[in-house]
């Protein structure tokens, strides 16, 4: 029997390492990275169910492949109102380009949340889907990710790579 508490969660082997994805039944809710500082095990409440999360399973593959630039999934993270509206402003950063904290401030209508603004992009259930690997530092340096910096590299090289049309050049797997 399936309730609206439901948490259904899998496993999905990447080029940056294996991600933990868990979804209810409104959308994907956390993808979480085995690495990093950022990770998290299943909780014993939740469901392994590939079918469940098929539906992100099969995007996510097509991102890593360099076939898909842009996420149409249902989605349901839970954060506080202006977690939720950093989020939703994190969705709209194109795909092979980056922007500043200051930048992100700026575009949600304020300019002086830019260390709040860093606080809920560290706090996003959704990396990758809702990519604060493309937030970076006013000076142009990688700043923390929570799989780490080799991780955000990764991601960054790998849609500046297909961004160009440059897929033979691709990024191979991490480590």
């Amino acid at each position: 029997m399936t309730t609206s508490n439901d948490i259904w969660y899998d496993y999905l082997p990447t080029p940056i390492g294996k991600l933990l994805l868990a979804a209810d039944a409104s959308g994907l809710r956390e993808v979480w990275f085995e690495t990093g500082k950022h990770r998290k095990e299943p909780d014993p409440a939740w469901k392994q169910d590939p079918a469940k999360l098929a539906f992100a399973r099969k995007q996510l593959e097509e991102y890593f492949a360099g076939t898909r630039t842009v996420f149409d999934l249902p989605l349901h993270p839970i954060g506080t109102p202006f977690q939720v509206t950093v989020w939703h402003a994190l969705a709209k950063i194109p795909y092979g380009s980056t922007i500043s904290y200051g930048d992100m401030a700026r575009r949600i209508g304020q300019p002086q949340a830019v260390r709040a603004v860093g606080a809920a992009n560290g706090r996003n259930p959704l990396p990758i889907v809702l990519p604060c690997h493309r937030v970076i530092g006013a000076n142009g340096s990688l700043t923390g990710f929570g799989g780490g910096l080799p991780t955000k590299r990764y991601l960054l090289a790998m849609e500046d790579q297909v961004a160009r049309g440059d897929l033979f050049g691709a990024p191979r797997r991490l480590g």
